[in-house]
């Protein structure tokens, strides 16, 4: 078993990472990213950085995760009883994507705790029940008084707002 960075209200955390039988073969955790809020689809920033040729849809997904709405873009946080929900995409040119995405988060790889989210691999639950390791980028700031989001779904709770 090996571990990478977790985000938690307190900084890192190792994150548990296990490949499971169940796990989609032909994709590896570099292959595909988690996304839960601006980044999905009918939003326009990753056309803007230049990203957006460079994913492939694979489906809808959840992860374990507590949704929070800080106004501008929602922050998820590892949560084992709760569920958020949103896109999974394979990332074609890892060299170019994340590092587009990092900057976009707020994540300095050699500066975690000083970064607004952390990049970490997390098990996606895809909507015909499959399970694969994905990057997803966890909340690594203060929450103050945001919100939870109930639903898990931010694009349910902005259409609500």
């Amino acid at each position: 078993m090996t571990t990478t960075p977790r985000a938690g209200s307190t900084g890192c955390r190792p994150f548990p990472f296990s490949p499971s039988a169940g796990t989609l073969s032909r994709l590896a955790v570099a292959d595909l990213v988690f996304f839960y809020g601006t980044l999905m689809a009918g939003f326009d920033r990753r056309r803007q950085a230049g990203i957006d040729d460079k994913l492939a849809y694979v489906g809808r997904g959840s992860i374990n995760a507590a949704l929070f709405d800080l106004g501008l873009y929602p922050a998820a946080v590892p949560a084992p009883d709760r569920r958020v929900l949103g896109e999974v995409y394979e990332v074609t040119d890892p060299e170019a994507v994340l590092p587009a995405l990092d900057e976009i988060e707020g994540y300095t790889p050699p500066q975690p705790d000083s970064s607004l989210y952390l990049r970490a691999r997390a098990e996606v639950t895809l909507s015909d029940g499959r399970s694969a390791q994905a990057w997803v980028y966890f909340y690594n700031a203060p929450l103050g008084q945001a919100r939870r989001i109930p639903s898990g779904d931010y694009l349910e709770h902005i259409k609500a707002r």
